[in-house]
């Protein structure tokens, strides 16, 4: 039975966190974004996210976007300095032509960092990509 299951690779959807500017607040900020650079929309996106380490653990919180548009992306989460040190994990599921996609992204405690900043796909900005 398990034999026919099939999970597709993904491919073109991202997890990156950017240090950005909060207008509101005048702070800058540690975001969470989904980015699709596919060129096909995704539907009924569930995240679960989750910082840890061997002593600690955050609780868990869910989010879902019910349509992300191709070559787009989405805020996900605002991450608290605290969580930079712990490994923050974000479970994506989504829908894509009437298939399940899943995959864990993993950023490593510490590795959120202007040292690991890069050129996003699709975003006009520099940040750090999920593993």
């Amino acid at each position: 039975m398990r034999s026919d299951i099939e999970i597709p690779d993904v491919k073109d959807v991202y997890v990156a966190v950017i240090h950005e500017k909060n207008l509101e607040y005048h702070t800058l900020d540690w975001n969470a974004y989904i980015i699709n650079n596919s060129d096909e929309d995704l539907e009924m996106v569930l995240i679960v996210s989750k910082g840890y380490n061997q002593k600690k653990q955050t609780p868990a919180m869910r989010h879902r976007l019910e349509h992300l548009p191709k070559r787009s992306f989405a805020k996900i989460e605002y991450l608290q300095e605290a969580v930079l040190e712990l490994n923050n994990e974000f479970k994506v599921t989504y829908f894509k032509s009437n298939k399940m996609f899943d995959k864990t992204y993993v950023f490593r405690k510490n590795t959120i960092n202007s040292k690991a900043f890069q050129q996003l796909p699709l975003m006009n900005s520099k940040g750090v990509l999920a593993k």
